[in-house]
């Protein structure tokens, strides 16, 4: 019983961190061109049927169009990471991580491309459901929203 109770608490540890790497590349990805490089690295690396690594690794090509040459390769990159992402969103529209990567990359992403939609609803689904998350997400949205362009003061400090 032991043993099985240590084997399961390695595997989510080990998910845990690869999660953790995930997060925090991400959130210094847009800092540089080396950094984002890094992230979709470590994205493309990752194999996992989790819906939120899946939506790193859809953030991870988006992301690619900014260091990428070529309109087309970027117009192609951006639509293949928005489709995916947008389809992860829609069959698990209560994922509060899955929303913080949206919002992200909507925020980040040249108003002119058009992918925008969604930065108030997934702002408000974030402010309302923060409560609700563990004590890591809670602090990972909170350090998002902090640095948000689309997030008021007062909205920023509601956050606790």
């Amino acid at each position: 019983m032991k043993l099985m109770f240590v084997f399961l608490l390695s595997i989510f540890s080990f998910f845990q961190s690869d999660l953790e790497a995930l997060r925090n590349s991400y959130s210094k990805a847009n800092l540089s061109n080396e950094n984002a490089k890094n992230f979709i690295d470590l994205a493309e690396k990752k194999t996992s049927s989790d819906p939120v690594i899946s939506a790193y690794k859809a953030s991870a090509k988006i992301l690619e169009a900014k260091i990428t040459t070529g309109i087309s390769k970027k117009k192609a990159l951006v639509k293949t990471g928005a489709t995916s992402l947008e389809e992860i969103i829609k069959n698990n529209p209560n994922n509060a991580e899955l929303r913080v990567i949206r919002m992200s990359v909507q925020e980040n992403i040249p108003k002119i491309v058009g992918y925008n939609k969604n930065l108030k609803d997934d702002k408000t689904f974030l402010l309302t459901n923060y409560a609700k998350q563990n004590p890591e997400l809670k602090n990972y949205i909170k350090r998002f929203i902090e640095q948000s362009k689309t997030t008021s003061a007062a909205e920023k400090a509601s956050l606790k």
